[in-house]
């Protein structure tokens, strides 16, 4: 990650782009280890302490319904009181809710704590990708944004099997009071390293008025398209992430097995964000790259409703891996182009809050439907889903005629 060309950056007293770039993905990669060490963790510390299978799963979707439902305002607060401070406030958030982790009890007090970590997410997640884009060229963006969210994966790959390792060497409360410790470091690193963004951008837009830049924002076709189209992917995604452990164990997989699969899809996304956000720099539509990678999303998704063998789910869990490194990253890198500078924290609140509504409704609704459809007709129905959003995205970007660098 050299220094790149650009005029957007004050070179004379500030970091470098490059530099700026990896303190903001050594933060996020830090905060979403320390976040997620505590992910396989908590299901079976509430088990240790009297909660069954509903209770486990309505303290897992309190920080995806919290996150989802505040991405967006908190990403308008950010452009009104600055990208650091609310940084720092979901780092400070994400620290407590870990620490208080190590003192609850009760399913109603860790359901309320997974209500705070949501908070913090959807304090720290749209503003830092607001910052990203600050801080970057509009010619470098699609390999920014490739480094950042490899980061952002890297972390929530390692953090999980980190944190379930330390729970069997020295217990539950230890892995919280770490994950504590871990993201508390990272406030630290955030607050003396990352400069305030009105500090390293030139000519800083005006702040408008709230309701003028919403107002904007909801006859943005190109903007919506990115959120519909986001919704559309998280929900096959959820599909994965919730149901492909339950259908693979039916089809004679082990724990261990089930962990490689999920292991193939982390390192296969990750390590695609690098090359495939440098080609949506070169090619003259990011949009032609969404539609490429969401079709392959959906091909992947259908493919673990015929799939049968170890081998098949891993190939499977590949394609979903590579396709979601095209897909969104590229959307990422489209959603700053396609809005003003002055709300870019709004944009990506939206696009947060899509992903997290887009994986918990696919949770609720696919799971209302497999007891009597079966996984493998759910499999194809959300491949199908993702489909339609996906035609639709394209038919917004080649109406409104936008859709990445000329």
């Amino acid at each position: 990650m050299g220094e790149f060309p650009g005029g957007t950056i004050k070179k004379a007293k500030v970091p470098s782009y490059g530099v700026l770039l990896s303190i903001c993905c050594s933060v996020t990669c830090a905060c979403y280890f320390g976040s997620y060490m505590r992910i396989p963790v908590v299901p079976l510390y509430a088990l240790s302490h009297g909660a069954d299978a509903l209770e486990v799963g309505v303290i897992n979707s309190a920080f995806l319904f919290m996150a989802g439902l505040l991405s967006l305002p908190l990403g308008i607060l950010s452009d009104r009181v600055g990208r650091k401070l609310l940084i720092l406030a979901g780092l400070a958030l994400a620290a407590g809710s870990s620490f208080l982790l190590y003192f609850s009890t009760s399913t109603v007090q860790m359901v309320g704590i997974y209500l705070l970590f949501g908070i913090s997410l959807a304090m720290f997640a749209p503003t830092m990708m607001s910052y990203v884009a600050d801080v970057t060229p509009a010619t470098h963006l699609g390999r920014a944004y490739g480094w950042y969210t490899m980061a952002l994966y890297g972390g929530m790959s390692v953090g999980p099997a980190t944190g379930g390792v330390l729970a069997e060497w020295l217990g539950f409360g230890a892995v919280f009071v770490l994950s504590g410790l871990v993201i508390l470091s990272v406030f630290w690193m955030a607050f003396f390293f990352l400069p305030r963004a009105r500090h390293v951008v030139v000519n800083r837009p005006r702040k408008r008025d709230t309701m003028a830049v919403l107002k904007d924002l909801s006859k943005n076709t190109p903007l919506l398209g990115c959120w519909l189209v986001t919704l559309g992917g998280c929900f096959a995604l959820g599909m994965f992430v919730t149901f492909v452990p339950l259908y693979a164990s039916e089809q004679g997989m082990n724990a261990g097995q089930i962990g490689f699969i999920f292991a193939a899809q982390a390192v296969s996304n990750a390590l695609s964000r690098i090359p495939f956000g440098r080609l949506s720099d070169k090619v003259a539509k990011r949009s032609s790259l969404v539609v490429m990678g969401l079709f392959g999303l959906s091909a992947a998704i259908a493919g673990f409703g015929l799939a049968s063998s170890m081998l098949e789910f891993v190939l499977c869990a590949i394609g979903l891996g590579i396709s979601m490194g095209v897909a969104f990253t590229s959307v990422g890198a489209l959603i700053p182009e396609v809005v003003g500078a002055d709300s870019r924290g709004v944009a990506m609140g939206g696009y947060n809050s899509s992903i997290y509504i887009g994986m918990m409704f696919s949770s609720l609704v696919m799971g209302a439907l497999a007891g009597s459809l079966g996984f493998s007709n759910c499999f194809y129905i959300v491949a199908l889903a993702n489909v339609a959003t996906t035609c639709l995205f394209h038919l917004i970007m080649r109406e409104s005629g936008v859709g990445g660098m000329a």
